[in-house]
């Protein structure tokens, strides 16, 4: 026998997954690396706590790619997709590992370790692929800005977790 209550529990969960990563996927529509950035990292809190820290690298790793193959994000970004992705699953696990003690301390700490990867990273990547000029104004993207999307993303799933009491 089949146990209803599982079944329509596993329903909500893929849909809720759906939900979370089809706002990831379409967030590069807004056009602006603030509200996308944000809105990325909001999805990616919100998943960690909802759903788990696997559903939510998840999320980060197949919303990156269809972003990508879809045209989303410009091409001249394609070398920083993995390292995108990695900041992403960074984010998650030092979020999902520090929330316990309090969700400021997970977002804060989230939120410095992923700029600070990007950061390093954009840096190194970059001046390999891309020429000069346009190397420098991405890993300008990918400094201080996705500190502040991080933390902005932390301050929104914050108000979206306590509406709906799961903090």
């Amino acid at each position: 026998m089949f146990n209803v209550q599982s079944i329509s529990l596993r329903k909500e969960l893929v849909i809720a997954f759906l939900v979370m990563l089809g706002l990831a996927t379409a967030a590069p529509l807004l056009g602006n690396q603030y509200l996308t950035g944000s809105l990325v990292n909001a999805v990616l809190f919100i998943s960690a706590v909802t759903l788990g820290w696997k559903n939510a690298v998840a999320i980060g790793l197949i919303s990156s790619s269809i972003a990508l193959a879809t045209g989303l994000l410009p091409v001249v970004m394609a070398p920083m997709v993995p390292f995108i992705m990695a900041a992403n699953a960074l984010l998650v696990a030092a979020f999902s590992a520090l929330r316990g003690k309090s969700f400021w301390l997970g977002a804060g700490m989230s939120a410095i370790l992923k700029f600070a990867f990007l950061w390093a990273t954009s840096s190194l990547v970059l001046n390999l692929f891309i020429e000069q000029n346009v190397a420098n104004k991405i890993a300008g993207m990918m400094g201080l800005t996705q500190l502040l999307t991080a933390l902005m993303g932390a301050v929104i799933a914050y108000g979206v977790l306590r509406l709906g009491k799961k903090i």
